[in-house]
């Protein structure tokens, strides 16, 4: 057993001993973390979005995901993992997840992780990404399993859904979801029609006032300009944070010739906050609800930051508005 998995072991076990009152990790013949981590199946090198090099299961078979995108990758390449992160604002995954990540325990928010409960799991691999401030922990989660920072912050999202196919050695199921995708972006892109070059603005509607969301290269900005669409003036760039308060007074910033409209959790929950948008004054003025253009969605995939699934509903919900 190596030096760096001995501790791994000790860490792990005295961890989760505090969590459950009884050592649950004990030595090197048990069948716990090592045999499905590295011993059996191998392991290989993988250089990390901060550069560090991580040795990582050739075959992972307990991995747990600290970031809404890590999440949605490991799902969208077939495998569900023991622990996962709670969506933004919800208890549980993000809600258009959830029937896929089902068994996954919630060791995580975007804030903060629970280290007892996460090393009670024996984890042989964690993944996260720079939009959870979980990142600052690398070296305690690396004292409980092989940790990779799969990407930096506003990264591109097929980049990041690649390090993390990477990671969990599936580059080539990842090339074969991407492919499908950018096929069926061309195809939704080509009946666009009239609505080519649209102007197109996406909200989420929460606490009675708009945020403007999916600016930069994640998985809605990015789709959207795929498209040939454009943004309004104020959701054009990268944003200063995931989301970006719109002042009632401001309604007129968030106007366009469509406007996507939902929360962070179901489409029911965007129908209930348009209901209520729509008593807000000047709301009526906005060209998109003039024209019968406002899109309520399922906030929980357009709204967080999503990986190859909610990309995924982000372009049949346009291509089902704009391309009928």
């Amino acid at each position: 057993m190596s030096l760096a998995r001995a501790s791994r072991r000790t860490v792990l076990a005295s961890t989760a001993a505090v969590a459950t009152g009884a050592l649950l990790l004990t030595g090197c013949g048990d069948d716990g973390g090592d045999s499905a981590g590295g011993n059996a199946a191998g392991t290989r090198q993988v250089t990390d979005a901060t550069g560090r090099q991580v040795d990582v299961p050739a075959e992972p078979k307990k991995v747990v995901t600290l970031s809404e995108p890590t999440l949605d990758a490991a799902l969208a390449l077939g495998i569900e993992p023991v622990g996962a992160t709670a969506g933004r604002g919800q208890k549980g995954v993000s809600a258009y997840l959830a029937d896929k990540a089902g068994k996954a325990q919630v060791v995580a928010t975007v804030a903060e992780a629970d280290m007892e409960k996460l090393a009670a799991l024996q984890p042989d691999l964690i993944l996260l990404d720079e939009t959870t401030a979980v990142k600052g922990e690398v070296a305690k989660l690396e004292s409980i399993a092989p940790t990779v920072v799969t990407a930096k912050l506003n990264e591109d999202w097929k980049k990041a859904f690649t390090a993390t196919a990477d990671a969990l050695n599936r580059k080539a199921e990842a090339d074969k979801f991407l492919t499908g995708f950018d096929a069926d972006v061309a195809a939704t892109k080509a009946k666009l029609g009239d609505n080519a070059g649209a102007v197109v603005s996406v909200i989420r509607w929460q606490n009675k006032a708009p945020s403007a969301v999916g600016r930069g290269v994640g998985h809605v900005g990015a789709t959207l300009t795929a498209l040939g669409l454009e943004r309004p003036e104020d959701q054009q760039g990268v944003g200063t944070g995931h989301s970006e308060p719109v002042s009632l007074e401001k309604l007129s910033t968030i106007d366009g010739d469509w406007l996507f409209l939902g929360t962070l959790g179901e489409k029911a929950d965007g129908e209930k906050a348009y209901a209520e948008a729509r008593k807000v004054p000047n709301f009526s003025r906005l060209k998109a609800e003039r024209e019968g253009h406002v899109v309520v969605v399922q906030g929980s995939a357009w709204n967080s930051a999503g990986g190859p699934l909610a990309a995924r509903i982000v372009l049949d919900d346009v291509t089902k508005a704009l391309a009928p």
